[in-house]
């Protein structure tokens, strides 16, 4: 999906790798509408990758459910490593913790939630934005003229 940046830049986003845990589901339970969010997005031809460090022990059933990918990673020196097999100049993430840190460095653009579980500080100075919920955090790349504001100069 094609988004004007700052400075004119096109920013072409393709895939978009989301954090489990705080991030997609919050206390282990994605909502039905992150699920229809996440289902609109795939018909838009966006590549939802899922990498996370899998706390709750649940990702593989969550990630089925959404069809979509998902990539353990269990520190944030694995979860940049696996950012990297997708284009990251193509790629944004989304994430609240500490071990997305990899994911933020590698991605084109990086969005932090704040939801229920928290965000961690030291995550603030490698995004991009900062939105309220995962919803928001989806949306934007349906509703791209939002991202586009935020993103202006």
């Amino acid at each position: 999906m094609l988004i004007n940046g700052p400075n004119n830049e096109i920013i072409d986003i393709e895939n978009i790798v989301v954090d489990l845990n705080g991030t997609l589901a919050n206390y282990g339970i994605v909502s039905n509408k992150t699920k229809a969010l996440i289902k609109k997005l795939k018909e838009l031809d966006y590549r939802i990758i899922l990498i996370s460090g899998d706390i709750r022990g649940n990702a593989s059933v969550i990630a089925k459910d959404l069809g979509i990918e998902l990539l353990l990673g269990e520190n944030s020196n694995l979860k940049a490593k696996q950012i990297k097999m997708f284009n990251p100049q193509k790629t944004a993430a989304i994430g609240n913790a500490r071990i997305d840190i990899g994911t933020f460095l590698n991605a084109k653009l990086s969005i932090a939630t704040l939801q229920q579980e928290g965000i961690h500080t030291d995550i603030i100075k490698y995004v991009d934005i900062i939105v309220p919920s995962i919803e928001d955090a989806l949306n934007i790349f349906i509703d791209t003229k939002a991202l586009e504001g935020t993103l202006r100069i």
